[in-house]
């Protein structure tokens, strides 16, 4: 891998990094503070597409005028953080349960538990106190080219093995918050998983971009493998005919959920409330269904895509998780400088 690109303190990588989707998104609109009862403000972290249909479709059911700031979950959390003097937003929709629930522990958030369908949402995804709500989720696993691997890899270990030397990649974790979300995941339930990523490194690991740069490395062929690859990307990319695949190692991986809640400080909280009742309706998890995404709600089908019961999981405990992230980012930095 070519050196000296990481970040060089855990604060700055977590500003860039925790949780975010990691892919690029649209160019960032800026928003002014809202109007009264007919807006809505709403920090939104992709994926791309997704956050534009659920305006459009919200807009469409409640008349109600959406006033929306797409970024990655680390450029959401510094506005928030800039902001913080003059709150702007009423809603938040981040890439990372474990970024909401830091934003709840600051007090930020508040309770909205009384919101349509929150019974129906995975409980492991939410917080039990109404302070936010996993309204879907990313499962991360090996992306491969299927025209050039042969034989695709079944596990995580099997990507130390000599036939994938030089041929695997990994987004960069002080890029991607959902490559962050894979090492904590992993590390903490698998107590060989430092060991198994020196043999990767061993094995001429690239940290290769943000999510979209590494999944592009494997379409193009320059990659046979992505590790820890955003699956609903990968899907994606297949439906569009690329030549890629997922696998999930039978061992286990991690799901990332992501969350939406509304701001303390929220000036128009009915309005916050209309926005996450129709986040977590039938409607608008068919539309989180539609980007390949797993749905909060497991009722809803999922399409052309592994279901959350297919995935083998590793059990991940998202509460009070970032400062453990940040440890385990300045580890893999070290490890990889």
């Amino acid at each position: 891998m070519k050196k000296g690109k990481f970040l060089t303190t855990a604060a700055l990588a977590l500003t860039l990094a925790l949780a975010g989707c990691g892919n690029k998104e649209k160019e960032e609109k800026s928003v002014e503070a809202a109007e009264p009862s007919t807006t809505v403000t709403v920090y939104s972290a992709g994926p791309d597409g997704l956050a534009a249909n659920i305006q459009e479709a919200f807009e469409q059911e409640t008349g109600i005028k959406v006033e929306m700031f797409q970024g990655t979950t680390g450029k959401i959390l510094s506005r928030l953080e800039a902001e913080k003097n003059n709150p702007i937003a009423d809603v938040v929709v981040l890439a990372s349960v474990a970024s909401m629930d830091g934003l709840k522990e600051a007090n930020q958030l508040q309770s909205y538990k009384e919101a349509k369908n929150a019974d129906k949402m995975n409980a492991e995804w939410s917080d039990g106190d109404g302070y936010y709500y996993g309204y879907s989720a990313s499962a991360l696993g090996i992306v491969y080219n299927t025209k050039n691997a042969e034989v695709a890899p079944k596990e995580w270990a099997d990507l130390a093995q000599s036939q994938w030397q030089n041929k695997i990649n990994i987004p960069d974790p002080s890029l991607s918050g959902s490559a962050v979300d894979f090492l904590f995941g992993y590390t903490e339930a698998d107590g060989a998983a430092w060991d198994t990523m020196a043999q990767w490194q061993s094995n001429g690991l690239q940290v290769n971009g943000a999510n979209k740069e590494a999944l592009d490395a494997v379409i193009t062929g320059e990659k046979d493998v992505t590790i820890a690859g955003v699956d609903y990307m990968a899907y994606k990319a297949k439906a569009s005919g690329e030549p890629v695949d997922i696998v999930y190692p039978a061992s286990g991986t991690v799901v990332s959920p992501r969350a939406v809640g509304i701001m303390k400080e929220a000036k128009h909280v009915d309005a916050a409330q209309a926005y996450v009742d129709f986040l977590l309706s039938d409607e608008g998890q068919a539309l989180v269904a539609d980007a390949y995404l797993l749905p909060g709600n497991g009722e809803i089908a999922v399409k052309d895509r592994a279901t959350l019961e297919e995935i083998p999981q590793l059990t991940v405990n998202w509460r009070g998780a970032e400062q453990k992230q940040i440890d385990v980012l300045t580890k893999f930095i070290e490890l990889f400088r």
